[in-house]
């Protein structure tokens, strides 16, 4: 039997096992109501309301202390002594390079297509919401975390929900949050398993084909994807094998890399087409509020414009808190002000660039997609990009590749994280995990299991409905950490504090 052969038969046996339960799950979990003429998934609904309730319960504090979220990733007021793995900039990239990825590329075009331009202004809206949110969930991160005896950190839902419970409301939250954080740990596994490991592999994998040839080429035979796959499983397996430090090693250098190259790109075909750049903002705040929009009108753009930008940047899913927790710092609040960063960056800045550059350089298959109401991703975004630079879907792979390892590698290390809390931190159990992780990776690129990736992009966002209840109940304590680590910032501010200083009120017993 080729290995061809193989694989497909293997894909078929899979689906045909799960695809009864991916059906069933995905219908659930991204169960639709019709409003305006298109389709609202109520757990879109769900992270949205969230964001708007946690802006307003904190003042806005994505505006007010933005400029404040800077300086501490600038290390203004970093502490020395801080239990914890990487600083504040390194959990940022860490964190980024698990939301900034093929989303960014081709679910912008599927957003700007089926929702007209006017679907940017909402994607914007909503990124400003989840600051909000992912705020608080990486207070809470921080906040609960789990400093082990050799340095090493653990956090992540599967520490806040049962520590946070229990501590605010007794032997009855603890036994809730116990339940949660298994459920939680099980999600995050088996989306890093599948989604985060294996489909973005998968896609890396099937662009650069698409750059070499195609199926005749270079890299499509079975042995081309067979060499791919052991390359970045090899890749994947040396950085995992480091831990959380190697990880934000490589994702400090990365993360800046590939999005310096792909703003670069937008940026040029903007400064081209910079003439056109005042109508098609104008286009874009038009198509928000217009009633004649593609998708359903005004709500039809809001509702895509919202669902691409909370399956972007995860804020509320509770799995950038996971990279986030590993920070120096004796102030949990500290790096949630960070973490507001993570969708300003992935959905405010990337999106935005990536929908202007669309709109700017109007391709003929935007228009087609627009006009035939056909479904089309990064070939819209390349085709953009092709209108004045046609080598550039070579540069385009570069950054696919920059994404898709970056994301496993976060990916990597989060499923770690949900694994252990799992089934213990033992090296045997880490190595399984390890060898497992690295395993699928090969599979990637020779296996699609779209039906278990359904599953895993489901499993996912279940995580949203568990984890933001715990953010509401909990969202007190997130108040005290802020109000506390602003204290503080007014005392080194004044002169009364040095980063030698190790003394602070209310420190919690994790940090």
């Amino acid at each position: 039997m080729s290995l061809d052969s193989f694989t497909q038969s293997v894909d078929e046996a899979v689906s045909g096992f799960f695809e009864p339960i991916a059906s069933w799950l995905v219908e659930i979990v991204f169960y639709s109501v019709p409003v305006g003429g298109t389709d609202l998934q109520l757990i879109v609904v769900w992270l949205v309301v969230a964001g708007l309730v946690f802006t307003g319960w904190f003042g806005f504090v994505q505006l007010r202390k933005f400029r404040l979220a800077i300086d501490v990733v600038r290390g203004k007021y970093d502490e020395k002594g801080s239990a914890g793995e990487v600083n504040h900039f390194q959990a940022l990239t860490a964190a980024v390079s698990g939301t900034v990825g093929l989303g960014n590329i081709a679910g912008v075009a599927l957003a700007v297509s089926i929702g007209g331009p006017g679907a940017t202004f909402w994607m914007i809206l909503c990124g400003l919401l989840g600051m909000a949110t992912k705020f608080v969930e990486v207070t809470l991160g921080v906040k609960y975390r789990e400093v082990h005896a050799d340095g090493t950190v653990s956090g992540g839902p599967m520490h806040y929900l049962p520590k946070g419970l229990a501590e605010r409301f007794g032997s009855n939250g603890k036994k809730l949050g116990k339940v949660l954080a298994v459920l939680a740990s099980f999600m995050i596994l088996f989306f890093g398993l599948f989604g985060g490991n294996l489909f973005q592999v998968n896609q890396s994998y099937a662009q650069l084909v698409s750059v070499t040839g195609g199926e005749s080429g270079l890299m499509g035979s079975s042995t081309g994807a067979l060499s791919f796959g052991v390359l970045i499983a090899a890749i994947v397996g040396i950085v995992l094998l480091g831990g959380i430090r190697s990880i934000a090693s490589v994702t400090s250098r990365l993360v800046p890399a590939m999005a310096g190259i792909y703003i670069a790109a937008c940026l040029v075909v903007i400064l081209v087409h910079v003439t056109a750049v005042p109508a098609a903002i104008a286009t874009i705040i038009e198509g928000a509020f217009n009633p004649e929009g593609v998708a359903g009108g005004v709500l039809g753009a809001l509702i895509i414009g919202f669902k691409r930008a909370a399956f972007s940047n995860e804020a509320g899913l509770g799995s950038a808190p996971i990279a986030h927790a590993a920070v120096k710092t004796k102030h949990p609040a500290s790096e949630g002000l960070v973490a507001l960063l993570e969708p300003f960056i992935d959905t405010v800045v990337i999106c935005t660039m990536t929908a202007l550059t669309i709109v700017v350089a109007n391709p003929a298959s935007w228009g087609e997609a627009r006009a035939n109401g056909s479904v089309a991703g990064v070939t819209i975004t390349s085709d953009a990009f092709a209108t004045l630079m046609p080598w550039f879907p070579y540069i385009l792979t570069v950054a696919v590749l920059l994404f898709a390892i970056s994301t496993v590698l976060t990916w990597g290390y989060y499923g770690l994280k949900a694994w252990t809390y799992l089934f213990g931190r033992s090296r045997t159990s880490e190595l399984v995990y390890k060898v497992l992780y690295t395993v699928l990776a090969v599979a990637g690129s020779l296996l699609t299991l779209q039906t278990l990736i359904d599953m895993a992009d489901a499993v996912l966002f279940m995580l949203a409905v568990i984890n933001i209840i715990g953010l509401y109940l909990l969202a007190p304590v997130v108040k005290r950490e802020l109000n506390s680590f602003l204290a503080y910032v007014r005392k080194r501010d004044g002169g009364l504090l040095t980063d030698d200083d190790t003394e602070r009120e209310g420190v919690n017993s994790s940090v």
